[in-house]
């Protein structure tokens, strides 16, 4: 007998039921795997997120001012950190604005688990510079956006204008021999950063047997204005440089007590990148230094053609006095004294920022004939400055960063001109007829298509390539080692856009590489030779060792630079004809700066009241 209706109907039901039953399955299994990911894609954010746990106590450490307590890494129990210990007096009160002060003592054990204040800066701007960054590197859509996460969820720094605070990372306390010191002075312009960044917390120098140190020091207006009042003040006649003498202090500090963290005081190294590094060849270039260092690393930085005066100024440039009472503008009357400006809350000083930006040229290092003497490129051409063994170099994309906010190809001039026909002939106004056409020509400066790209390579020479040449070779002809690097890795990514940047040579310093990195076996490779040859240096003066690529001396006529790509290999002439041009105009600069800038020579080394400088006589 054939199936009826009903026989049908009661199996299309049945069919239906399955079918039914096989869609809820579905959908519970696919709910569930929704839930796994989202879980785990909280669980990830929580994890990248969520604060590092405290370190647990290390021992002890006894200290001139008292004790201290250290702190077991997180990554290497070998290794003690030894965070927040105040190198100078709180500059607060009425010892702001003034040389540091001797650091005080306290009762009872010190918290040394634990970072201190970073210095009073201005945190705005700093999301936009990140994001271009992260945009730059080429993060595909889920690495941005874990990016953004963490930097939005990380809280703000504490800051204070007591933050004169150094670092220690050591596996030698209480080790039978002392082992080398490497001090680290951060970038930010001098405007912005702090020893504790993150970026620089790591392992990998200390664990080739060097004591790790890393400072902070004021920075902007505290750092490093200038003002009639403050130099009536001060019994040398003299402000400004604050956060140079900072670093000075540090080091001095440094001297009298890093062998209680197993330390030699007599092998220093001070290294640091962009304004890091233009503060060491601050730091070469006052006579407060002697004796307080042995060696130096410079990254991306010299400040050659910082030519700010205290009373003197080029032409279209205001002196430091005259920029320090517009800077107040606003904030004092104009007779305002030192007691007056020392009492302005240091949150309306940080507010008063913005409406003054376009004097951010003046809160920088300054020639006052006492903490610095004399015009930088002056001191480093003449060989006055303190040469030392000497590692440098820079970077081959170091205008990525740059470009957009500069829009020129040189900051030898202020300003340039829109049109591109208009461009290329102000060109001659600078390098003279001839150079001007060999450069358009190098770097291709004449094409519309592509100018601005042309401009981006050509700044980020300009801004630091013919910089750390020239200071190699001066500290070569002043008769000490000479190595030079140039660092040309890109970010691994197709579409990164920013090449070989400003300061991507920190993180294979350090190797403080993010997750994000997306690193090469290659580049692991490059981060444990760059750290090898980096502690190499610091304890020998030279940074060649076993199993690394023979690094030559540099000299002028070789011109021979060690290149990291990640391949390591020498090449002579990086850059020569571009830089050769550059370096001409950069000394004739220099040489037209010095009569206007740098004070008479009876006032070099004395302020006006005849007291000579020294680096224990910091305090007025």
């Amino acid at each position: 007998m054939s199936p009826g209706p009903c026989g049908y109907t009661a199996k299309h039901n049945q069919n239906n039921q399955l079918g039914v039953f096989s869609m809820k399955r579905i959908l519970i299994i696919v709910g569930v795997l929704a839930a796994l990911l989202v879980g785990a894609y909280y669980g990830l954010i929580w994890m990248i997120t969520k604060p590092a746990p405290p370190l647990q106590a290390g021992p002890v450490i006894e200290l001139a001012q008292g004790q201290i307590q250290s702190g077991i890494d997180r990554d290497n129990p070998d290794i003690l950190q030894v965070n927040g210990i105040p190198f100078a007096a709180p500059p607060v009160g009425d010892l702001r604005w003034r040389a540091p002060q001797p650091a005080l003592s306290w009762d009872g054990v010190r918290d040394g688990t634990e970072f201190g204040a970073e210095c009073m800066q201005l945190r705005s701007g700093s999301g936009e510079f990140l994001s271009d960054l992260l945009n730059g590197l080429g993060l595909n859509a889920v690495q941005r956006h874990l990016a953004k996460i963490v930097l939005e969820s990380a809280p703000p720094p504490p800051e204070s204008e007591d933050c004169l605070f150094l670092n220690v990372r050591s596996a030698n306390i209480g080790g039978d021999a002392l082992q080398p010191v490497m001090v680290w002075i951060h970038g930010g312009s001098h405007q912005a950063g702090a020893g504790s960044q993150s970026i620089y917390q790591a392992n990998q120098l200390v664990e080739n047997d060097v004591v790790l140190v890393t400072i902070n020091y004021r920075l902007g207006a505290f750092g490093y204005i200038a003002h009639p009042a403050l130099s009536a003040d001060d019994p040398r006649g003299v402000s400004g440089n604050y956060g140079l003498l900072d670093q000075v202090a540090a080091l001095a500090w440094i001297r009298d007590n890093i062998d209680r963290f197993g330390g030699d005081p007599n092998n220093v190294t001070i290294f640091g990148e962009s304004a890091g590094a233009q503060s060491v060849t601050e730091i070469m270039s006052t006579p407060l230094s002697e004796g307080l260092f042995h060696k130096a690393i410079l990254q991306s930085g010299a400040s050659t053609y910082n030519a700010n005066g205290l009373n003197t100024a080029i032409e279209g440039r205001l002196t430091m006095h005259e920029a320090g009472l517009e800077f107040f503008d606003g904030l004092a009357d104009a007779d305002a004294t030192a007691a007056d400006l020392r009492a302005i809350p240091a949150t309306d000083i940080i507010a008063h920022i913005p409406n003054k930006m376009h004097l951010g040229g003046y809160a920088l290092p300054t020639v006052d004939g006492v903490v610095i003497p004399k015009l930088m490129g002056q001191a480093i051409g003449d060989g006055s400055v303190h040469n030392v063994p000497m590692l440098a170099g820079y970077n081959a994309d170091e205008g990525t960063l740059f470009y957009d906010s500069i829009q020129r190809p040189t900051v030898l001039v202020p300003e340039f001109p829109d049109a591109l026909e208009d461009r290329l002939a102000f060109l001659q106004n600078i390098y003279g007829e001839a150079d001007a056409k060999d450069l358009i020509q190098l770097y291709g400066l004449d094409d519309p298509e592509t100018y601005q790209a042309a401009e981006t390579d050509m700044l980020g020479d300009d801004l630091f390539g013919v910089h750390m040449r020239h200071l190699a070779a001066a500290n070569n002809e002043q008769g000490e080692p000479t190595y030079l690097y140039h660092f040309t890795r890109v970010p691994p990514s197709k579409t990164q856009t920013i090449g070989a940047f400003h300061a991507a040579e920190i993180f294979f310093v350090f190797n403080s590489h993010s997750p994000l990195s997306g690193l090469s076996d290659e580049d692991e490779k490059l981060t444990e030779a760059m750290g090898l040859y980096w502690t190499n240096f610091a304890k020998t003066g030279d940074p060649n060792g076993p199993g690394l690529t023979e690094w030559p001396l540099y000299d002028r006529a070789s011109d021979q630079w060690m290149t990291f790509n990640p391949s390591i290999e020498v090449k002579s002439g990086v850059r020569a004809a571009k830089l050769d041009i550059m370096e001409r105009a950069l000394v004739q600069r220099v040489a037209e700066a010095v009569p206007q800038i740098t004070p008479p020579a009876e006032d070099i080394l004395t302020g006006s009241g005849g007291q000579e400088m020294t680096a224990d006589s910091l305090e007025p």
